[in-house]
């Protein structure tokens, strides 16, 4: 089937599902393959809970009723995506970034929302699957769409790009992440400026943190609308106070205010100031933009203020690559209190420069003078062994072990990468 024909069906069945045990009623089942499963093998029972159609790429199924045989259902996916994005004439942007593209995505689109009918990504749903699904779900009355793109190697953002042709695109900033896949931080900045390339390529305009000379370097011969703590530029910004809470005072051309948010850290005025500037770009009244910074409140373990009945926690357990760990590191030795207690986590996927970057972690949070370090995962306990630090090699020791040996009275930070689950610690502390 034809990418054309699947799409009169699409309008007619526009909701999608590639897991036939949460299907809607009347939507189009795509059966995906995965490492562990083949969807086509579920596209009966796709059917049976109530899906219209199940479009497939086993030519055992091309004959049976409701089934819509295509050489490839991933490709069928993305292509029906990207046709249905050339139909819509709205402003899409994309956004990307080694850290804080989710608070990112999340504060544009709440201020964009005041508006605008604005519609963001969900969750994480950043990759070949999820923007072709948030793009499919961009229905006639969506005035704007902020499309989140994550990458873990080259040519990614590209093809994420050629699906969602953004219109205007955002790099929050590029740091060493997914050394593994990319190979170095050259290979990072390679991948995160292909936002950039096809921005370039395709007259697009990029919203830029002008203090970021790595992103100025990038950014040539594109139309810029930049934020900055210290230049010109259409929105600036500065730092009222960093704890617990950011506060800062913002400049946009002849009008001043303040923001008192509910987000931790320094780092995070250039999430708020890329929000702002967004927004004031597309004539959101600054009284408007004001209320939705102010009322954004992180969640999902990204930054996350928790009081528990003993201890008060920052959630940073989402994930964690070096540069937001030092950032983090860096946050928390400022953060008022003398009782504070650091528990970090493995950061994955560095490839071979795992040990080094580690290193200069332990070493950081050593010179940071808290009170008490407990390391967790396979490569801190490695490196740490010969020192006298705390450290575990999974998570759920360090549960057994608090267990009887509690924190009490502490202000804790719990920064690590997801496969690390340092999110389970919340329920013992």
């Amino acid at each position: 089937m034809n990418t054309q024909s699947l799409y009169k069906i699409f309008c007619q069945h526009p909701a999608i599902s590639i897991d036939s045990r949460s299907i809607t009623s009347g939507s189009i089942f795509f059966a995906l393959k995965g490492n562990n499963f083949d969807g086509n093998q579920f596209a009966r029972q796709a059917i049976d809970n109530g899906a219209s159609f199940a479009v497939v790429d086993d030519p055992l199924l091309k004959e049976q009723k409701q089934m819509l045989f295509t050489p490839n259902t991933l490709t069928a996916l993305q292509d029906l995506a990207r046709y249905h994005r050339r139909k819509l004439q709205i402003p899409i942007i994309g956004i990307t970034g080694t850290n804080g593209k989710t608070t990112t995505k999340e504060l544009i689109g709440k201020v964009l929302s005041q508006k605008f009918n604005t519609l963001i990504t969900k969750g994480n749903l950043n990759n070949h699957i999820g923007v072709p699904l948030t793009l499919l779900n961009i229905c006639p009355d969506t005035q704007i769409a902020v499309i989140e793109m994550g990458a873990n190697h080259q040519h990614e953002i590209a093809n994420l790009c050629k699906i969602a042709n953004p219109t205007y695109g955002l790099i929050t900033n590029i740091g060493k992440a997914h050394l593994e896949g990319f190979g170095n931080f050259q290979g990072v900045i390679n991948a995160k400026s292909e936002l950039y390339t096809y921005l370039r390529e395709n007259n697009g305009v990029v919203f830029i943190n002008q203090d970021d000379s790595l992103l100025e370097s990038l950014a040539y011969e594109i139309e810029k609308i930049g934020y900055s703590q210290k230049d010109n530029a259409l929105v600036k910004g500065q730092i009222i106070t960093e704890a617990p809470f950011l506060s800062v005072e913002i400049f946009i051309k002849e009008t001043k205010f303040q923001i008192k948010s509910q987000l931790i850290g320094a780092y995070n005025i250039n999430n708020i100031l890329a929000a702002i500037t967004v927004g004031s770009y597309f004539n959101v009244e600054p009284e408007l933009i004001k209320s939705a910074v102010e009322t954004y409140k992180p969640d999902n373990n990204r930054s996350q203020f928790i009081r528990t009945k003993n201890n008060q926690v920052i959630m940073d357990a989402y994930n964690a690559n070096p540069s937001s760990m030092e950032v983090a590191i860096s946050n928390f030795s400022k953060f008022p209190g003398s009782n504070k207690v650091m528990i970090l986590g493995d950061m994955l996927e560095l490839g071979r420069e795992a040990n080094n970057e580690h290193l200069k972690i332990i070493n950081l949070a050593i010179s940071s003078g808290v009170e008490k370090i407990i390391f967790v995962g396979m490569i801190f306990k490695d490196l740490v062994k010969a020192m006298p630090i705390e450290s575990y090699l999974e998570v759920d020791e360090l549960q057994e072990h608090l267990k009887t040996n509690p924190l009490t009275d502490k202000t804790i930070l719990i920064k690590g990468s997801r496969g690390i689950k340092l999110e389970k610690l919340l329920e013992i502390l």
